[in-house]
């Protein structure tokens, strides 16, 4: 009885971190993608330029698919070292993302501060030299959002040194219809704009996050079983 349910908890475990690897793959396959076709697209931030989607996307899929591969190898293996590892690993992780979201839920005033202030600074990088992420991710945004500029069209003038605005601001897109009367551009700031689509879309967010501590906790729970009972086996036959 206890070698058959040691033998579901291995398969159990094995296709647990089969997924995993193969999630971090995918995630990792996006990223390249991005970083290839892309450049550094989607990245708003002047102070972290390297916090872009595909930079992001490429680090998440990594540690996934180093993760699961360990999970896979020490329950094929019932290697106590490798299930220990994963074990450390997950839980650092797992705490790491509850620390995150406590300080951010604390510092949440700051950030939000800092936040619009970097964008602002970042405005001033829009059109470049070797900033084609930077400027790429501002014309999509105002483009899906509807909106102009970090908390108002405005925020454009002191870039320009003029009233005029990226053509990604205009109602009806046309070659430099940011030069147009201001009536013709998008008002509603993207920085409010994008946190109204977040806040719509809390729900989702909340059960995807959810989810991920569930698999995470099973990971855990998977893996210190595992190994326990390897120890117990060990300690059996010595």
């Amino acid at each position: 009885m206890a070698e058959g349910c040691m033998m579901a908890l291995r398969y159990g475990m094995v296709f647990f971190n089969l997924l995993f690897w193969l999630g971090g793959c995918g995630i990792l396959g996006v990223g390249v993608w991005l970083s290839v076709t892309q450049g550094n697209f989607a990245t708003l931030s002047s102070s972290l330029p390297s916090l872009s989607a595909a930079n992001l996307l490429i680090a998440v899929g990594t540690i996934i698919m180093v993760i699961g591969c360990l999970g896979c190898v020490g329950a094929v293996k019932e290697s106590r070292p490798v299930l220990l590892t994963f074990f450390i690993l997950l839980l650092l992780i797992f705490f790491l993302e509850i620390l995150s979201i406590m300080l951010f839920f604390i510092y949440r005033d700051e950030i939000d501060h800092y936040a619009q202030r970097d964008l602002k600074k970042g405005l001033q990088l829009f059109g470049t030299e070797g900033n084609v992420g930077l400027t790429n991710a501002w014309m999509i945004v105002q483009t899906d959002f509807r909106c102009c500029g970090v908390t108002n069209h405005t925020d454009w003038f002191e870039v320009y040194n003029a009233s005029r605005v990226p053509d990604s601001c205009c109602l009806e897109y046309s070659d430099n219809c940011g030069l147009d009367n201001p009536g013709t551009w998008w008002t509603a700031p993207c920085y409010e704009r994008v946190k109204d689509w977040l806040n719509e879309n809390l729900v989702a967010l909340w059960i995807f996050a959810l989810c991920t501590a569930l698999t995470q906790i099973l990971g855990l729970v998977f893996s210190m079983t595992m190994f326990c009972q390897a120890v117990k086996v060990e300690t059996f036959y010595a």
